[in-house]
C-alpha cells in the first residue's frame, strides 16, 4: 500500500478511534467519577470538582458522536475538550509517585506519557472535519 494511501486510511479512522476512546473515558467519568477525583487540579474548588467530572464525561459523549457522525462542531469541539482536561492531566503527571492516584495513574512513566498523547488526539479530532 503506497504511503498516501496509508495516510489516508489513518486519516479517516482516526476520529473513529478517538470517538471510541471518548465514549469509554465519559462513561467511565459518569459512573465512576471518583475515579477522576484525584486529578482534579487543586487551584479549582473542591466543591465543583464532582460537577465537572460529569460535565467533562458529558462532553466527551457529546464529542464522540459528532466524531462518529462528522459533525462540523465535532472537531473543534473535541480539540476544546481535550485542552479543557489538559490540566487534569497535568496534575496527574505532577502527583505521580506520590499516592494520591491509585493504580497505574501513580506511575511517573504512565502520569508524564499521557502528556504528549494529547497531540495526536488533537490532531485526531481535526480529522474529522467534513470534507469540502
Amino acid at each position: 500500500m503506497s504511503t498516501i494511501r496509508q495516510v489516508n486510511r489513518l486519516r479517516r479512522y482516526a476520529p473513529v478511534v478517538l470517538a471510541n476512546v471518548f465514549v469509554a473515558s465519559g462513561t467511565v467519568h459518569l459512573v465512576r467519577p471518583q475515579a477522576f477525583a484525584g486529578i482534579m487540579p487543586r487551584a479549582i474548588p473542591g466543591r465543583h470538582h464532582k460537577s465537572l467530572i460529569y460535565l467533562s464525561g458529558l462532553a466527551e459523549l457529546a464529542c464522540a458522536f459528532g466524531l462518529f457522525r462528522r459533525t462540523q462542531w465535532a472537531a473543534p469541539a473535541s480539540v476544546a475538550v481535550l485542552g479543557a482536561v489538559f490540566p487534569a492531566n497535568v496534575q496527574m503527571a505532577l502527583d505521580a509517585g506520590s499516592g494520591r492516584n491509585p493504580g497505574a495513574g501513580d506511575r511517573p512513566a504512565v502520569a508524564w506519557g499521557r502528556l504528549p498523547l494529547q497531540i495526536p488526539m488533537i490532531w485526531a479530532a481535526l480529522q474529522a472535519r467534513p470534507e469540502r
